[in-house]
């Protein structure tokens, strides 16, 4: 019986190019020359530090624009608010989403069963598993779920495609 898996996966190769490309550009940016401004991923998400909350917002602006640019998805970017730090410091940490939690799990569940295909969906640990009679049937599923993807609020992958 044919059978893939809904996953939501982050490229972290392509997390790191696309910090060390912001760095670079906070580097040689006239508006943030002078400045303490840093961009650095720690086990806990992406740190951003500076000198003025605004120099800490357009850091952001700057490392959203090159995670797009190098294929990461913003729906997998969770930022936190922009915090006053000891001194005359800001920061923000921005945690990165990866995997389907239980209840967006139990989301992407509800809407196939909602359409009515003859498709079976079940949660295994970190991402839900879709099998079907037909390799048709498990297509249409696959569009369907991508139609829905803003409303989840989670970028989708599917992968381990067994016929």
């Amino acid at each position: 019986m044919p059978s893939f898996d809904v996953v939501s996966e982050i490229d972290f190769h392509e997390v790191d190019n696309a910090i060390n490309q912001a760095s670079k550009e906070v580097g040689q940016r006239y508006d943030f020359r002078g400045s303490e401004t840093s961009i650095e991923r720690k086990p806990e998400g992406i740190a951003l530090r500076s000198d003025s909350e605004y120099r800490v917002n357009a850091a952001y602006e700057i490392l959203q624009g090159k995670m797009a640019r190098r294929g990461v998805a913003l729906l997998s970017l969770s930022p936190g608010a922009t915090q006053a730090g000891g001194g005359s410091t800001y920061h923000k940490l921005i945690e990165l989403q990866e995997g389907i939690s239980t209840e967006k799990a139990k989301k992407v569940v509800k809407i196939i069963k909602a359409s009515k295909m003859k498709a079976q969906a079940s949660i295994q640990g970190d991402s839900v598993r879709v099998s079907g009679k037909k390799r048709d049937i498990l297509q249409e599923v696959i569009q369907m779920l991508r139609k829905h993807e803003d409303e989840l609020e989670l970028p989708l992958q599917f992968n381990n495609f067994r016929d």
